[in-house]
């Protein structure tokens, strides 16, 4: 690495630094007036606050804002570059642009894979205390409210229940269907099924099973039986922002059992799952696009190269918005929406490269 590089990538990586922390700054003051009502209401303690939910709450908007905050940074770090005839006289030189992008090149890809490590494993670890906490003093109480509800808990077996409540863990005119292929050999219905805490195991009140074979139908009933099954009362509980709270192994492992279930609410976590294998991209195409619109030396300062920054940062924003929503209603794959922006402003990127003046 030569001392050109050096000199840039010191400047980009610090600029990076201070970005995060006033952005992230400014955000907690603001999280801090929006629940101050809340912390009022539940009055959860100052060390609870400031510990498990704000401390916790820098790593996960420093992730989250990381493609905006490296784009300002680049976009910052070469326009005052440009402002003092640096960039013209690096240049001048004899460096080409290609070779002048080596050293954000090198910041980007040092950024993103400290992020990608951070929000494979260690972020969510933080996340699990925060979302905690906004669930014990900012959520209201959880309560089931599904109806009708189907759960595959095995090759051939599934498992129907009316309604479930969270509270008591009781679930409403239960049955439970064992099929192969297309024919129903066997059917244990009962008006309830509740769990036990203590042996861990099911509890089924007034059953009645039927067994088919072929034509011949068997019914036996019976008043108690203890039995374990692929179901446990946390499915049953609130899953909110739990795509945030599970490592990159456990997030795959969930997919896995909620398709291996055939539940049709995975979105959210592939959304979740592609788009932490996408930042590491964003953040390498934002800062190339970054150096592009501001290697010019501007007659009017750096002020609306910067702003371009901005609009271009709020914008990428837009496209992340636009194209998770999207994913979420099932208008478009989950792994598509999660790659869109990148694909996006990568062409942004090329057309810019081919067609700006620098």
């Amino acid at each position: 690495m030569k001392l050109l590089d050096k000199y840039i990538l010191k400047k980009f990586l610090s600029a990076y630094v201070f970005t995060v922390l006033i952005l992230v700054a400014v955000i907690l003051v603001i999280e801090f007036t929006e629940k101050n009502d809340d912390f009022i209401k539940t009055n959860p303690s100052a060390h609870e606050i400031l510990f498990d939910y704000f401390l916790n709450l820098v790593p996960f908007y420093a992730n989250m804002l990381s493609p905006i905050t490296v784009f300002i940074a680049t976009v910052f770090v070469t326009a005052k570059l440009a402002s003092h005839t640096e960039i013209v006289a690096i240049l001048s030189s004899g460096v080409s642009f290609r070779r002048l992008l080596v050293p954000y090149l090198i910041g980007a890809s040092i950024i993103g894979a400290t992020i990608f490590v951070l929000i494979g494993w260690v972020i969510p670890i933080a996340n699990k205390e925060r979302v905690a906490f906004e669930v014990k003093y900012i959520k209201s109480p959880f309560t089931y409210d599904s109806r009708n509800i189907h759960i595959k808990i095995g090759p051939d077996a599934y498992v129907y229940m009316e309604s479930y409540n969270n509270a008591a863990h009781i679930g409403y005119n239960f049955a439970m269907e064992t099929i192969k292929g297309t024919d129903l050999h066997q059917k244990l219905s009962a008006s309830s099924i509740s769990w036990n805490a203590e042996k861990e195991k099911w509890h089924i009140n007034q059953y009645t099973l039927r067994t088919f074979d072929g034509e011949n139908e068997t019914i036996y009933k019976g008043s108690n039986l203890d039995t374990t099954l692929n179901m446990w009362p946390k499915d049953f509980e609130s899953t909110y922002k739990l795509e945030q709270t599970l490592t990159l192994t456990q997030l795959n492992d969930y997919i896995n059992e909620k398709i291996a279930r055939g539940a049709d609410d995975i979105e959210t976590y592939l959304i979740e799952k592609y788009e932490r294998f996408s930042y590491p991209f964003a953040i390498i195409i934002l800062t190339v696009i970054g150096v592009i619109v501001s290697a010019r030396k501007a007659r009017g300062g750096v002020g609306f190269q910067i702003a371009l920054g901005f609009l271009l940062a709020f914008i990428f924003i837009i496209f992340v918005i636009t194209s998770r929503s999207l994913a979420q209603v099932g208008d478009i794959a989950p792994q598509i929406a999660a790659w869109i922006p990148t694909i996006v402003f990568t062409g942004i990127g090329f057309l810019l490269y081919r067609y700006v003046p620098r």
